[in-house]
């Protein structure tokens, strides 16, 4: 009869649909010939992978939203996806020029904290830096490009970023923004090239320890006495005398962190210091350098 040979039919289609459904999870399971150590995709991961795109969709939207909380919320969102949410790379970059302040605990205890102090407000632009520090190396090269946007803001995240990422390569857009025009690009290049152990840098930043930014200056100082080069000493001897007394305290700390001999007579002269907090840092690095 028609109708029986209807339902034979429409069940011969849905054993055939079973079938290859059968198949492309079997081919998925096994593991690839040549590729020892790439784990088998299992149901689970595959699933993953396509909820995760319109995820990642989502939050690129919404690093556009009206509200900065919301963006920044939406950078936070991509900084904990890492590597899988490289897809929002560009969205990301553009949006590194955003300072809009806002509360930073609207993304929870979990984010990437660019400072410890209380009061400090992030911006969609620094989340957005420590999302593409979070995605990886992928995020290299569109943020060598960013650390010479038109905007300040942009190129001063990208700094941090690119410091953050711990790439060698990023020593020489790090060395050029250490002569930025803007004093807080010239900092977080300060700071990138400390994080980046650049040894090559040395002469750079103690002619840097001359910054007009006392800011600046003070960065610099940590970043000598991060890297640990003893040609820096004679210079972070002559920043003793700034006239910041966050300068001083932390050229004190960098010649602790050197341990030359040379320092020891300046440190000592500085305990005689106005400053509680310059008299404490001298005196311990006169404890480190043992005389």
């Amino acid at each position: 009869m028609p109708c029986v040979d209807f339902f034979k039919a429409t069940i011969d289609v849905l054993w055939s649909l079973v079938g290859v459904a059968m198949t492309l999870v079997s081919s998925l399971l096994q593991q690839p010939s040549g590729f020892a150590d790439t784990p088998a995709a299992t149901p689970a991961v595959v699933l993953a992978s396509l909820i995760q795109a319109p995820a990642v969709d989502d939050l690129v939207a919404k690093l556009s939203a009206a509200t900065p909380a919301d963006r920044v919320i939406a950078a936070c969102e991509l900084q904990r996806l890492g590597s899988d949410a490289r897809r929002a790379i560009p969205a990301l970059i553009d949006r590194l020029a955003d300072g809009s302040p806002v509360d930073p605990t609207v993304c929870g205890k979990d984010r990437y904290w660019w400072s410890k102090e209380i009061d400090h407000q992030t911006t969609p632009g620094e989340e957005a830096a420590a999302a593409l520090v979070a995605i990886g190396t992928e995020a290299f090269t569109p943020l060598i490009m960013s650390a010479r946007a038109p905007q300040w803001i942009a190129r001063r995240n990208a700094v941090w970023a690119l410091g953050s990422l711990r790439d060698r390569r990023a020593i020489s857009p790090a060395l050029m923004a250490l002569g930025d025009r803007e004093p807080p690009v010239r900092r977080v290049a300060a700071w990138a090239l400390g994080a980046l152990d650049a040894d090559d840098a040395i002469a750079a930043l103690i002619d840097a320890l001359k910054d007009q930014d006392a800011d600046v200056r003070a960065q610099v100082a940590w970043a000598l006495g991060a890297i640990g080069d003893r040609r820096a000493v004679d210079g972070l001897i002559a920043a003793l005398k700034d006239s910041a007394e966050h300068v001083r305290s932390q050229a004190a700390w960098a010649l602790g962190a050197l341990r030359d001999q040379r320092a020891s007579g300046p440190l000592a002269a500085l305990l005689k210091d106005t400053s509680p907090r310059v008299r404490k840092q001298a005196a311990w690095a006169l404890g480190v350098i043992g005389r």
